[in-house]
């Protein structure tokens, strides 16, 4: 048997990947958060600042942070795929965006209306009022991520756990566009009533719930929905 050796870099580079990567999938560090300081990761885990720097680069090659030379290192996708979702679709045609939306969330919705729990019930109704308080406050950001955590509680109560995976890799695209649409100040004409939505969920009704789900990205687009209907 070969003795015992000191960890090679890479193997310990690997170990600081994994742990960083567990921040961030478990939530800990939440997209749009600045991750702690070469510094401080070096104090935490008690590596050297090279085997640190290695990680956070690893990490930032795949996707899910975002090295700001001056500012720091942020979150800014959840996990692999997500992180390849946001480059590729970065410059996607918006009203193509929308389209992709409206499919998932109308499934989803439909879903919803025949799988949803008393606690998902529960859930959906606690952010609806978040939406709707981040909407009358005013505050455009509050508003995108208010909004985006609701439709995320309706596509998990489909429980499909596909459709939820791949809807949550989306996530950061889905609000890059939503935030452009919505743009820096909330517009009376941009506000989209999902009061229905969700009743049509809790009813049952999965044909209406899945067409009220099919419209509301298109909300902030009416252009884009004029030419779908035309078409």
């Amino acid at each position: 048997m070969p003795p015992l050796t000191s960890p090679r870099r890479s193997a310990l580079a690997d170990q600081v990947i994994a742990q960083l990567r567990a921040q961030i999938t478990s939530g800990e560090w939440p997209v749009g958060s600045r991750i702690p300081t070469e510094p401080e990761l070096v104090e935490q885990l008690g590596v050297a600042r090279n085997t640190v720097r290695e990680a956070v680069r690893a990490l930032a090659h795949n996707g899910l942070l975002d090295i700001r030379q001056g500012s720091g290192t942020y979150v800014v996708a959840t996990s692999e795929l997500a992180g390849v979702m946001n480059r590729r679709f970065a410059a996607a045609e918006p009203g193509h965006v929308a389209e992709l939306r409206s499919a998932l969330e109308a499934a989803a919705a439909r879903l919803a209306a025949r799988r949803r729990t008393d606690q998902d019930l529960r859930q959906i109704d606690t952010l609806l009022e978040r939406r709707e308080r981040a909407w009358e406050s005013g505050a455009a950001e509050a508003f995108v991520e208010a909004d985006a955590t609701l439709h995320m509680a309706i596509v998990s109560a489909s429980h499909n756990e596909v459709l939820a995976e791949i809807y949550a890799d989306l996530g950061g695209v889905l609000r890059d566009f939503l935030r452009a649409d919505v743009g820096e100040e909330l517009r009376p004409e941009a506000h989209m009533d999902h009061s229905r939505l969700v009743e049509a969920i809790r009813s049952g009704d999965g044909d209406r719930a899945a067409a009220e789900a099919s419209t509301h990205p298109f909300g902030c687009r009416a252009g884009v929905l004029e030419g779908s209907v035309e078409g």
